[in-house]
């Protein structure tokens, strides 16, 4: 049995593939690594094939129409038969070393049965153009090669998991049945939130496993490109909201980090669209607070009094470049786009 299922999510990626491939190979027989080619016009399809035959008892090559990133996603768990998965896009990739670290770990869980819902590892922004590169580690918020419950959490403001730094149990997605929107972009938001009131226990290894590829024009967190496709991102955080609203969670621990999540990424959809500046921008960003409020009265509140809630609704034009100012410095504090 394998214990670590890679998904490759893959649309015209010939020409950054095999880094993240090659990376993933180093694992051996102890993973399998399943390449999703969606709907690609380029080459991808021909790379895929061509790893599937030089490594099959490692490699699959999956073809899919054209669904997008999430559906993608759903067709690599749809084949995935390791004990744990990871997410790796095509074009990022594996620390050889970290990586190793990783399915020691894994491997040892598993012979000693014991079971951890949620592997949490560091990831690196790999920067276009910047020498010093930007590793997001949690060590002094997190116990440190132990397992460890919601209870033993404490996030500060500002930060939390990507799908770069979380390896989830396989069970957990099957259990959740996880599927993904089509054709739609920052799903992984998603990914890693809605399988979280089913983890029970996690593990942090203080490793920076995931180098995290960023500085593409086409990338889709490009700040630009963002704000083009911002309808996709409100649609995100919508769908987030009203799974917040509809799932009972009675650990007040995770609770508290999933409202946060909330909190975060509504705040990055207001950025985006104050960044806009149009009227019809103004409005969506009202539409997206009313139907935060009219879907969970309570979040609404404790979201529009907290500080990031109150920055993002100043009011008037000095209000909006106050907000963007907030978030020029939180963006080279974090170190993300």
């Amino acid at each position: 049995m394998k214990i670590l299922s890679l998904i490759v999510p893959c649309y015209n990626s010939a020409d950054y593939m095999e880094r993240c491939i090659n990376s993933l190979l180093l694992g051996r027989e102890e993973v399998e690594i399943i390449i999703v080619n969606d709907g690609s016009t380029d080459r991808t399809a021909e790379i895929a094939e061509h790893y599937a035959d030089q490594f099959p008892k490692v490699v699959k090559a999956v073809h899919q129409e054209n669904g997008g990133h999430g559906q993608a996603i759903n067709t690599g768990i749809e084949h995935a038969t390791g004990q744990y998965v990871k997410v790796v896009d095509s074009d990022d990739w594996l620390d050889a070393n970290a990586y190793h670290q990783v399915l020691e770990m894994l491997n040892e869980a598993i012979q000693k049965n014991h079971s951890i819902d949620m592997l949490i590892s560091n990831y690196v922004y790999e920067k276009q153009g910047v020498k010093n590169k930007k590793v997001i580690s949690y060590e002094s918020f997190l116990p440190v090669n132990e397992k460890f419950s919601w209870e033993d959490v404490r996030f500060p403001l500002g930060k939390y998991l990507l799908m770069h730094s979380v390896i989830y149990r396989l069970d957990i997605l099957k259990e959740l049945s996880l599927k993904l929107p089509q054709h739609t972009f920052y799903v992984d938001n998603l990914y890693i939130f809605q399988p979280l009131p089913l983890v029970k226990n996690m593990y942090y290894l203080d490793v920076d496993l995931y180098r995290y590829f960023i500085g593409r024009d086409d990338q889709s967190v490009n700040e630009q490109v963002m704000i083009q496709r911002i309808d996709q991102q409100l649609a995100v955080n919508k769908r987030m909201v009203s799974f917040y609203s509809d799932t009972k969670v009675e650990n007040e621990s995770l609770l508290k980090y999933m409202q946060r999540y909330v909190e975060i990424i509504t705040t990055v959809s207001s950025i985006f669209l104050i960044k806009e500046g149009s009227p019809d921008s103004m409005l969506k960003k009202q539409e997206l607070w009313q139907f935060i409020r009219e879907s969970d009265p309570v979040l609404y509140k404790r979201l529009r009094r907290g500080l990031f809630g109150l920055g993002v609704n100043l009011p008037g034009k000095l209000g909006r470049k106050t907000a963007i100012g907030a978030y020029r410095i939180a963006k080279r504090f974090y170190g993300f786009n």
